[in-house]
């Protein structure tokens, strides 16, 4: 089943009289529980595609589906409240708040987005310290935890919510092999588990080789979508 369809969309960014045409009428589907890569050179566009699908930037022009919502209709409140309800995202440089532990840094978004009650929260904080490998690791600061550890805890967060979709741009860019490799397998692990599709826009060719999709943007234009035989479920 489709979680996001696009079709024709497009973005133009204006600065005075000059107009950037980030992305140009691209065209694609994606199913649930997908494990999917937008690469592409740096302003090929893959950053403005994933803003557009996490309803950060509206778009342009075309039409943009996610879940099952025209997304493109809603203005900047329903967006706030959509994002909270059905999207997770996973940052570059994770993003975690310094003042909060883990434990409160995984639960933040149910406090902020969807206000849910302290016993509930605690139970699925827990549940989900537990699928990542941090059940001891709670009561720690950000500064406390190695960078594999740190994007444990965004990988848990953005699945708090029990989000639909995660996006996740450059994931894996400040990660060592070792690390990076953990991390993309502990992210199969929740699409295997949750359901979660996972989009991500990268450079990193060991994201790439994961990926069961991969899209190729330049210049704002789609070239291609390959499936890719060494990403596929195992």
């Amino acid at each position: 089943m489709a979680l996001v369809e696009a079709r024709n969309l497009c973005k133009d960014y204006v600065a005075g009289e000059i107009t950037v045409k980030a992305i140009r009428g691209v065209d694609f589907t994606i199913d649930t529980g997908s494990f999917v890569s937008f690469v592409g050179p740096s302003g090929s566009g893959k950053s403005t595609l994933l803003n557009m699908i996490g309803c950060l930037d509206p778009p342009s022009q075309g039409d943009l589906v996610v879940a099952g919502k025209d997304v493109t209709r809603l203005d900047s409140r329903h967006s706030a409240k959509f994002r909270g309800d059905h999207i997770g995202f996973i940052f570059q440089d994770f993003n975690l708040i310094p003042v909060l532990t883990v434990f409160e840094n995984i639960e933040y978004p149910l406090q902020m987005v969807q206000n849910w009650p302290v016993e509930k929260r605690r139970k699925r904080v827990e549940e989900l310290l537990g699928a990542v490998g941090m059940a001891d690791q709670g009561k720690k600061y950000p500064n406390q935890i190695s960078g594999g550890q740190k994007q444990r805890v965004a990988v848990a967060r953005a699945l708090v919510t029990n989000a639909k979709l995660v996006l996740a741009d450059e994931p894996t860019a400040n990660l060592d092999s070792r690390t990076a490799n953990r991390i993309i397998g502990l992210m199969k692990k929740m699409r295997d588990e949750f359901g979660t599709t996972f989009i991500f826009s990268t450079h990193d060719t060991r994201v790439v080789e994961s990926a069961e999709i991969i899209f190729t943007l330049e210049d704002g234009v789609l070239q291609t979508k390959n499936g890719n035989p060494g990403g596929q479920h195992a």
